[in-house]
């Protein structure tokens, strides 16, 4: 066993490495006041951040979970270490020689194994990449990357490497390093031969797999000849430091992107992610050789903040394979606070080949959101039922109302089931709605009860039971989600700064206004003589419009809007009141848009031809209003 680090070079460590520096490379980190930093808890799920960084102690501790200590008791946990190799770790980051109080300085060989592991999956990256760019027998593999738009330099940037075709070339190179077969053996790069090891990756390109704190911990491996009978593409097996469920190819590149921009763009392969970093998309990631699953949730909920502005783009291919990976991302979608999209190119092609035939335009256009991961995941179900019969409209409505009911916001909920009742041409979407809501409340008395609602939801359930209109009680509404912070910012600004929305908004009817809760401050500032009145008389608007309310609830709704602050960092102005003014506008026309889609689908060829031609008239009215609106923006209101 090595002997006891120095304290002297313990506290070395501790000062020469911030815990904040550290801490930075696992998760996304904001301001919290009195110079200390939160983020979301590496250490237990949560929704809010409770995770706390003081700089200047040199401390983080969680008030949800209580894990908390210094630098060095924040590697052991993260990573899974033991004091002295966390130690060592960060040792080796700030450059310090450590010394040992038994035995003088560390020899190699007796270092913990995680930090061997890594040693030798970094000089197997290094060893990998300068066959690449020196061996003639690697022709191949650069052929192969130069044929996909890839030159030296991306290799280089993405530390590609080739391994030869002998069996164990790598094998002797780690021994004649000091590592022992058990330890090569361990890291998963040799596997057993009739004499020996051999070298698990023989004759391929080779991408080096790193953990989001840059250290390499595995390997992908592509095939290049036929006489390999091996699989396409061959992954490090699961070792001490490398689980294929935990890592996320390139996120050692695109965690800084990921947490400045909120966006995560998810891809399927390792060209995949070396196109869209390229193409100047590097929020890129991808899974190695597994299915997008939980653990991967948790490494991007940390990074992305689950503020409601996150944004999760999954990009797969058009064929039935990618269509199948989308839906089973799906299944995960509610694990996200973000919103979560799809991006499929029309022709079906992948970032890198995309790339290739279109440039680096047409791959940072596919990633832009376009189609909610929901919406797609309905629309593959919906697309399974003859919508011309009322029997395939029930059946249709059988298989895609639960996946509906599992959306755990209320809000959203309601809004995606309206959507589905225009999918399938169903008019009456109450009766989607409904039942929607009686799916969920059947799975949540299966599952117990909930979590206690926060102060906003209990508003907005008083004012749902008081209302015989309201919506169908579900989950009570979290009136800070996405789906109504639009609405939110719009009746802050009609009630806090009404010259900049007036005349347009009195025009505003309460059914542009999906939350309730919001609809009855609409009618109450309606009530009151609107946004104009908040032009006219200023001192007394506020005034009016509290007494307008029909409720203590709303009421105190129209108090909390009053008070809260406007979303904007710099001074609000036309420009950004006109932008929520155009966006529920637009959401509102859009719903309708789809309630008429509806409509059309389920009169068919058969319908009166005089209401079919009023009801098409009545969609190409209100698609040029959407084209105008979004041209015009505020100026066509």
């Amino acid at each position: 066993m090595a002997g006891r680090i120095n304290d002297e070079d313990v506290k070395a460590v501790r000062d020469a490495v911030p815990i904040d520096a550290v801490v930075s490379e696992y998760l996304q980190l904001r301001n919290a006041g009195g110079g200390n930093l939160k983020g979301l808890c590496p250490f237990h799920d949560e929704k809010s951040p409770s995770f706390q960084v003081s700089p200047s102690k040199g401390f983080f501790h969680c008030f949800g979970c209580q894990e908390g200590g210094d630098t060095i008791t924040f590697v052991m946990k993260i990573d899974h270490l033991s004091f002295s190799e966390a130690v060592e770790r960060l040792a080796g980051q700030a450059g310090i020689t450590l010394r040992y109080e038994e035995g003088g300085y560390n020899p190699s060989h007796q270092r913990g194994e995680r930090i061997r592991l890594v040693e030798a999956h970094k000089i197997a990256a290094e060893w990998y990449a300068e066959q690449l760019a020196t061996s003639p027998e690697a022709d191949t593999g650069r052929v192969f990357l130069a044929e996909r738009g890839f030159d030296q330099a991306a290799a280089v940037h993405f530390g590609v490497g080739y391994s030869p075709q002998g069996w164990d070339h790598l094998t002797r190179f780690l021994r004649g390093k000091g590592f022992t077969d058990k330890e090569i053996l361990l890291s998963g790069l040799a596997q057993e031969g009739r004499r020996g090891p051999i070298d698990r990756f023989r004759g391929r390109l080779m991408w080096p797999i790193r953990d989001i704190g840059g250290e390499v911990v595995g390997f992908g491996a592509r095939k290049l000849y036929e006489a390999d009978n091996g699989p396409k593409y061959l992954n490090t097996p699961d070792t001490a430091i490398y689980k294929k469920s935990h890592v996320l190819y390139g996120i050692d590149l695109a965690k800084k992107d990921i947490a400045k921009s909120s966006r995560a763009v998810v891809v399927e392969g390792y060209t995949d992610v070396m196109a869209c970093h390229l193409a100047g998309v590097t929020t890129a990631i991808a899974t190695c050789g597994t299915a997008f699953g939980g653990d991967h949730i948790k490494i991007l909920r940390r990074l992305l903040m689950d503020n409601g502005s996150a944004r999760v783009i999954f990009t797969f291919d058009g064929d039935a394979a990618g269509q199948k990976a989308a839906l089973r991302a799906f299944e995960d979608d509610q694990k996200f606070a973000a919103e979560t999209y799809i991006a499929i190119a029309p022709d079906g092609m992948d970032p890198c080949d995309l790339r290739l035939a279109k440039g680096d335009e047409a791959v940072a256009d596919l990633v832009e959101p376009r189609t909610p991961l929901f919406e797609f995941a309905l629309r593959q179900i919906v697309a399974r039922y003859d919508l011309d019969t009322p029997a395939g409209r029930a059946a249709a409505l059988d298989e895609a109302a639960p996946v509906v009911a599992r959306i755990k916001n209320s809000g959203a909920q309601h809004e995606v089931a309206v959507q589905l009742a225009g999918m399938l041409g169903i008019l009456d979407t109450q009766f989607v709605v409904k039942r929607v809501a009686q799916l969920a409340r059947w799975a949540r008395d299966r599952g117990g009860k909930g979590p206690a609602p926060d102060r906003h939801q209990q508003a907005s359930q008083q004012y749902a039971s008081a209302q015989p209109s309201a919506a169908p009680r579900g989950p009570a509404l979290n009136l800070r989600n996405p789906v109504f912070a639009t609405e939110r910012e719009l009746l802050k600004l009609a009630l806090q700064r009404p010259e900049l929305v007036s005349p347009a908004f009195d025009a505003y009817g309460a059914d542009e206004f999906t939350a309730p809760p919001y609809a009855a401050v609409r009618m109450a500032i309606q009530d009151a003589g609107g946004a104009e009145l908040g032009v006219a008389d200023p001192q007394d608007y506020l005034v009016k419009v509290r007494e307008a309310a029909p409720d203590d609830s709303v009421r105190a709704m129209v108090t909390e809007l009053a008070v809260e602050a406007i979303m904007l960092r710099r001074a609000v102005d036309e420009p950004y009141a006109g932008a929520q003014l155009v966006t529920v506008r637009r959401r509102a026309v859009e719903r309708r848009i789809r309630d008429i889609t509806g409509q059309l689908t389920r009169l068919g060829t058969q319908g009166d031809p005089a209401q079919l031609a009023a009801v098409q008239n009545e969609l190409w009215v209100l698609q040029q209003y959407d084209q105008t609106l979004r041209e015009h923006g505020a100026a066509a209101l």
